[in-house]
């Protein structure tokens, strides 16, 4: 949903840094591993030491590269089946990081059990949901259903735990990441219900 409605805003907001950057000589497949990087430098410094605020703060400067570089690549036509693959990995590569960033504080010095075990249910759930689409293309099928898409997991992530930083009540995140969780396995259990009418349909 939010891919939907937002990607358009975003795309006229960020064009003119795409442009930029590509005259400064980088390439697609560059800003995706340079914003891959600084998210992980954001979740695995920032939030292991409790900076929620300023750890998302630090995240939200990168998390955009997703969409700078694939605009850069249709406005040079350097898009690739490399740049994809790369770019579809490194965005697990940056979910689990948040995720991870997010136990390894509650695990430990934020000393809240439910919500490490919250975040550490999320990152498993939202592996599962990207991994059940792949699965699905890779033998022919299509699984892009579900009501937890990685951009909805992400802001909400972000959002919430960013004004945990600020002072928000823990138990507001835990709520989110709760729901979360359940979103994302409904997502899944949605994706299996595709495929299986698919394959199915493949049969008769």
């Amino acid at each position: 949903m939010l891919n939907r409605y937002a990607r358009a805003f975003f795309g006229g907001l960020f064009t003119p840094i795409a442009k930029a950057l590509l005259g400064l000589g980088m390439t697609p497949n560059m800003v995706t591993v340079i914003g891959t990087i600084g998210v992980c430098l954001g979740a695995l410094v920032f939030y292991p030491m409790g900076e929620l605020f300023w750890g998302t703060v630090f995240i939200t400067v990168f998390v955009f590269s997703d969409l700078i570089d694939g605009l850069m690549a249709r406005i040079s036509g350097q898009g690739s089946v490399l740049g994809g693959f790369l770019d579809s990995c490194l965005d697990r590569v940056q979910d689990g990081a948040v995720f991870l960033g997010l136990m390894i504080w509650f695990f430990t010095g934020g000393d809240h059990l439910w919500l490490g075990i919250a975040s550490a249910f999320c990152l498993l759930a939202g592996s599962l949901v990207s991994y059940v689409r792949a699965k699905a293309e890779a033998l022919g099928y299509t699984a892009d259903v579900g009501i937890a898409e990685r951009s909805e997991r992400m802001v909400l992530t972000l959002v919430f735990t960013g004004f945990t930083g600020l002072g928000l009540h823990p138990s507001v995140l835990l709520i989110v990441l709760v729901l979360l969780g359940i979103a994302s396995v409904v997502t899944i259990a949605q994706r299996f219900q595709t495929v299986i009418r698919q394959t199915a349909a493949a049969t008769d």
